[in-house]
């Protein structure tokens, strides 16, 4: 009669872990050197701090979820690797360095694990594999951990970059400039308005000019962010020009069919700003001089 193969939701992990954490821990840290061990970016008492919790909170949950790491007993674990992915990355370490850390836990613990059942090759195998599949997504874990941290990262420095790369300048007492370089997606068109509408209140300006000198191409989706802007501080209170037209955007309007007629548009940005002085009423005369002496 053939024996009947031990599945591996049925392992005890937890039952090795408890009986050899001291032996596991000495063996996983003579394990770990190199690029693994890395004790130029991490003390020894640290990194041994760091792997007699993973052992502690490994045995606390497969005690109850035995390899099973999708299981909510593995969140503070989660929760762990969330941390060290976290600092490693602060300190240094490449993801595939932070992953190893915990693949080298592997010989030490698959040593006792042989150890415990001498000779019953069914159970030593079905361990082995519940130990390979933990590990295996706990790696795993801490890589995705550490591309979400990344990406997270990226995204804040894009959304500081699109604020600092909009930013509205006081021309004049009751005159605001935006000057806008890049294409404008939907993303900072919501950036522009914000900042330009913020400036608005706190400036109580009468008159913005949106300058679109570095704005490459204008489409109709552009045009129609540039309306949105446009409605937007009208009903703050505020009129709007838009400078920067050159001829290769004005054709490119007209070919579009989009409706600006209602929007004043100028050139240049130092036309726009005179048409904006004359909304405020306020006017300038050249006085010529000649050696110092002025000319009536």
């Amino acid at each position: 009669m053939n024996a009947k193969p031990v599945s591996p939701q049925s392992v005890k992990l937890s039952e090795v872990l408890a009986r050899h954490e001291d032996k596991i821990l000495a063996q996983w840290m003579q394990e770990m050197s190199g690029s693994v061990r890395r004790s130029d970016l991490i003390k020894d008492a640290d990194l041994r701090a760091q792997c007699s919790q993973v052992l502690r909170l490994m045995k606390q949950a497969t005690e109850s979820a035995g390899a099973n790491f999708q299981s909510p007993a593995f969140d503070r674990m989660r929760e762990m690797l969330d941390e060290i992915s976290r600092s490693r990355g602060q300190q240094g370490f490449k993801p595939a360095e932070t992953a190893t850390f915990l693949f080298s836990l592997k010989p030490p613990l698959f040593t006792q694990i042989q150890a415990e059942h001498n000779g019953d090759t069914d159970t030593t195998i079905a361990e082995l594999w519940s130990a390979t599949e933990l590990l295996d997504a706990m790696g795993l874990y801490t890589m995705e951990a550490v591309q979400k941290l990344r990406e997270d990262t990226i995204r804040r420095q894009q959304e500081e970059l699109l604020e600092l790369s909009t930013p509205v300048v006081k021309l004049w007492d009751g005159i605001l400039a935006l000057p806008i370089i890049g294409t404008l997606d939907s993303a900072r068109t919501q950036v522009v308005m914000e900042s330009l509408l913020q400036a608005i209140v706190q400036s109580n300006s009468r008159v913005a000019i949106i300058d679109i000198t570095g704005v490459p191409t204008v489409d109709t989706i552009v045009a129609q962010h540039l309306l949105k802007t446009v409605t937007a501080a009208r009903l703050m209170g505020a009129d709007c020009i838009i400078s920067g037209v050159r001829p290769q955007i004005a054709q490119t309007i007209v070919h579009l069919g989009i409706n600006l007629l209602d929007v004043t548009t100028k050139a240049t940005l130092a036309a726009a700003f005179a048409v904006a002085l004359q909304r405020l009423g306020i006017t300038f005369t050249r006085e010529a001089h000649n050696n110092g002496v002025q000319r009536n």
